[in-house]
């Protein structure tokens, strides 16, 4: 068990801060495009290394047995600890400067949104997650490795370009902001961690209770 916990929490640092490394790369980008694809990149990087991500795992909370909600919590929490770390550091070479300048305004529009869009938004992140997670996964027991690329790609580049707000990487953005508006973050992070899990659950909760006991 305790080797489980610490592999858990590794995995889940390490994923933070890939994210962080991916909220630096779609700053860095001449457009939106090139930012979102190179964003999406780093998930597919974090599916193939089997690292742990709160998005990737919390859908699967409604077919699972009720010991699963402890490595999802810990991975939120080492995800949480890697993202901040991640856009912190990165916050301290020659390019925080920049990158804090661009993430201000973006983080600023996220946090003074209303509590129920933030939750929507955050709820249609977490659908094209699952899909991205389970479409990598399909793709990988096939020994398809350009189709997980693909199933990856597509899901992850439409809630960049749509911004749509994901929990862990926009902790990253936070990170390289400077951590300003800290008195809206509590509020905010609440309600997109919360809107992930939701919306990640509901394509399970759907074949579940739908497709398997009605058809």
């Amino acid at each position: 068990m305790f080797k489980r916990i610490v592999s858990f929490t590794v995995d889940g640092f390490m994923a933070g801060l890939l994210l962080s490394i991916c909220c630096a790369v779609n700053l860095s980008a001449g457009n939106s495009f090139a930012g979102a694809f190179l964003f999406s990149l780093g998930l597919f990087a974090i599916m193939e290394l089997h690292l742990g991500l709160y998005t990737g795992k919390v859908g699967y909370l409604v077919v699972k047995r009720p010991k699963y909600a402890g490595e999802v919590t810990i991975t939120l929490l080492s995800n949480t600890i890697g993202a901040f770390l991640g856009g912190w550091l990165i916050s301290l070479t020659r390019f925080g400067g920049i990158l804090r300048a661009k993430s201000l305004p973006l983080m600023d529009a996220k946090m003074s949104d209303t509590p129920v869009s933030m939750f929507l938004l955050s709820m249609f992140c977490g659908i094209l997650i699952f899909i991205a997670v389970e479409g990598d996964k399909k793709c990988t027991q096939a020994d398809d490795h350009v189709g997980a690329l693909f199933t990856t790609l597509i899901p992850v580049m439409i809630f960049i370009i749509c911004g749509f707000n994901h929990s862990i990487a926009d902790m990253g953005y936070f990170a390289l902001s400077g951590f300003e508006n800290a008195h809206k973050a509590l509020l905010y992070f609440v309600m997109i961690i919360l809107g992930n899990g939701f919306g990640c659950m509901i394509i399970p909760i759907m074949k579940k209770f739908s497709i398997n006991k009605w058809f």
